[in-house]
């Protein structure tokens, strides 16, 4: 499926702005670590963008609907269950591609909030050590579950320190580019 298509069956089922928002972050993150990786960029990237596309529809049961909306869009097996593995209690041994999407998912979210809150609203100029005192911080983004930015990062072999810096550098390089600039994620 073409990127565009993903995006519009994105959008049939997600209406927040916000979820359509921080689903092209980690769409962003997922093609930067495939890059980085040597994977297929599309591929990940569009698991990351699909990654929450029931999760409007059935928040207290997601991802467990997104198998019957990837299948009616035809998607395969593979991409179905690289979607689901995000789940926190994936029972399964995860594969580089679902401990990305994992490290990512939480992370992206993460960064941006801390750019938000920073008086150049920059994620150019977001440090580590910025976003690792927010992390201390239990009233910030209170909805994002340390835990599992902490351990996600450890599943992908990754120290946090450049889990974060990677995640940020990905989204600061890709706010510039037309492609994501009309979702303003900062």
């Amino acid at each position: 499926m073409e990127r565009k298509e993903a995006v519009a069956l994105l959008q049939q089922h997600v209406k927040q702005e916000a979820l359509i928002k921080h689903c092209v972050a980690v769409e962003i993150a997922m093609r930067a670590y495939a890059r980085r990786f040597g994977e297929d960029e599309a591929y990940w990237g569009t698991v990351g963008l699909l990654h929450d596309i029931d999760f409007e529809q059935y928040p207290d049961d997601h991802p467990h609907h997104a198998r019957e909306i990837l299948g009616v869009a035809g998607f395969d097996e593979a991409f179905i269950v690289d979607v689901e593995s995000h789940a926190r209690d994936w029972p399964q041994e995860r594969s580089l591609l679902q401990k990305t999407l994992l490290s990512v998912d939480e992370m992206t979210g993460f960064v941006i909030a801390c750019a938000l809150v920073r008086p150049d609203r920059s994620l150019k100029t977001l440090e580590v050590k910025s976003v690792k005192k927010k992390l201390k911080d239990k009233a910030f983004a209170r909805a994002v579950n340390r835990e599992t930015l902490i351990e996600s990062a450890l599943q992908l072999g990754i120290p946090l320190e450049d889990h974060i810096a990677f995640v940020t550098q990905a989204l600061a390089e890709a706010v510039e580019q037309p492609v994501y600039a009309p979702y303003h994620l900062v």
